[in-house]
């Protein structure tokens, strides 16, 4: 019978992708591990692989389609001794997926994106995964199609604070279950009812009801400017992602920060040291440096050591448990084209700063082509926000979930400070840690802070 190929998912997150090649053709044999087709995400571009040995029979999605959904039918295969043609017109049914997916690090907190829909403002509720051939499908919960409405408990929260009434969305999750993607569905529309206010018992004071304040839809802001006075540019899976994952980020986690000047003579003076020392070695481009070592790569390294020597602050924060991680994994914010990705330094902390140097190095260049892979930019217990070559003095930086902290460094400038009485000029940087209160406290985090800037005013420190 036909091989159904669907859509992978190719991290915990993805909801749905853009096709971007095929690199088989119909009639073409495969067999298992053979690259088929290029799928890009909203974070690197991927190659994905056959599973089974076959003939493709029929691509059912074009090379260059955006937004194909997670399971949907892509291509199909005609077994061995099977005729192409009737393969292709057969196949379509029910099967199980056969590409096999890169393995990906699950994520640590339900405020990761498990589930969530599939790019802000589509609108559009994900389908659920198609039952496995030959599997009865689930029973029904007790009580459902009586009435009562089925719905998951943060489907059931976000109605509840966007005021909208479960019970008047349509549901598309196993049994008409509504689930998040529906209710997102509801409000982006406009066309879900509003839940009903109770009822205030009698001969209490009216409150006063606040009017719901509503993101401005697309005419509502294109009518603000002179028509022909802008130019539309659709946004891409990776710019979709990261706005949704700022509104949770600021909605749902409470922030505050915490700002400290560290000097950095010292520091400097040790980099200049160790990377005057560092060996020469043959490379395709000539001689080279060993390694070069830059500020941020010092700064990652005393991030990783001070979350060791306040572990109470190396945590993410779940509804159920407070997840404390064993090792420092820093994540570091790369700019890219159309937006920014956190390579992470797994283990920092056990790594020398010529190896958490050119590690960097590799994995900034491949973000900037797209080329990570998920375990490479997913998870991670920290990040580092590092806008000190723009000439940036100090901002505060949005956390990225599942982690606590987030670690914002801004440039190092000469600055009058005093010292035994006396003013004296020193190089000094400002950084800024935004902390998820509900798992990092003020005090902890403060120790947090003044671990790191241990670390950077004292850099010996980092090579014991």
């Amino acid at each position: 019978m036909p091989i159904n190929i669907t859509m992978p998912a190719l991290s915990p997150t993805m909801e749905e992708g853009n096709l971007s090649k095929w690199l088989v053709k119909e009639g073409d044999k495969v067999s298992p591990g053979d690259v088929i087709a290029e799928i890009e995400t909203d974070k690197a571009t991927m190659e994905v692989e056959a599973v089974d040995e076959g003939t493709v029979a029929k691509l059912v999605v074009p090379a260059g389609t955006e937004g194909v959904k997670v399971n949907a039918l892509i291509a199909v295969l005609a077994a061995e001794g099977e005729d192409a043609s009737t393969a292709a017109k057969s196949g379509g049914g029910a099967a199980p997926a056969k590409i096999e997916a890169p393995k990906a690090e699950a994520p640590t907190s339900p405020s990761d994106g498990g589930g969530r829909a599939a790019g802000a403002g589509g609108g559009e509720p994900t389908a659920a995964p198609p039952t496995p051939a030959g599997r009865p499908a689930d029973p029904p919960r007790k009580g459902e199609g009586e009435g009562r409405t089925f719905a998951s408990p943060l489907a059931r929260r976000i109605a509840k604070e966007a005021g909208v009434d479960v019970s008047g969305v349509t549901g598309t999750g196993p049994h008409g279950r509504v689930v998040k993607a529906d209710v997102d569905a509801a409000i982006a529309g406009g066309g879900a009812k509003a839940a009903p206010a109770a009822k205030a018992p009698a001969g209490a004071p009216a409150a006063a009801s606040a009017p719901a304040v509503k993101a401005m839809s697309d005419d509502q802001v294109l009518k603000l400017f002179e028509e022909g006075s802008y130019e539309l540019v659709p946004h891409d899976n990776m710019r979709k992602t990261i706005a949704r994952r700022l509104v949770e980020a600021k909605t749902t986690i409470p922030h505050f920060y915490l700002t400290l000047d560290c000097e950095l003579d010292a520091l400097l003076a040790l980099r200049t040291q160790i990377n005057a020392a560092a060996p020469i070695k043959k490379t395709d481009k000539g001689e080279a440096p060993a390694y070069k070592l830059s500020v941020n790569d010092m700064v990652i390294k005393a991030m990783a050591m001070a979350l060791k020597a306040v572990p109470d602050a190396n945590a993410s924060w779940t509804e159920g448990a407070m997840v404390k991680h064993k090792h420092a994994d820093v994540g570091v914010a790369v700019s890219i084209p159309g937006g920014l990705i956190t390579p992470i330094i797994r283990h920092a902390d056990e790594k020398s700063l010529s190896t958490i140097s050119n590690e960097m190095k590799d994995l900034a260049s491949r973000a900037r082509s797209r080329k990570l892979k998920p375990e490479e930019y997913q998870g991670g217990t920290t990040a580092v926000s590092n806008l000190g070559m723009f000439g940036i003095k100090d901002f505060a930086a949005v956390i990225n979930p599942p982690h606590a902290t987030i670690l914002a460094v801004g440039a190092g400038e000469e600055r009058a400070v005093v010292k035994n009485g006396e003013i004296k000029i020193a190089t000094v940087m400002s950084v800024t840690l935004s902390t998820d209160h509900r798992a990092v406290d003020g005090a902890l985090g403060a120790e947090l802070l003044v671990a790191f800037k241990r670390l950077i005013e004292n850099p010996m420190g980092m090579l014991v």
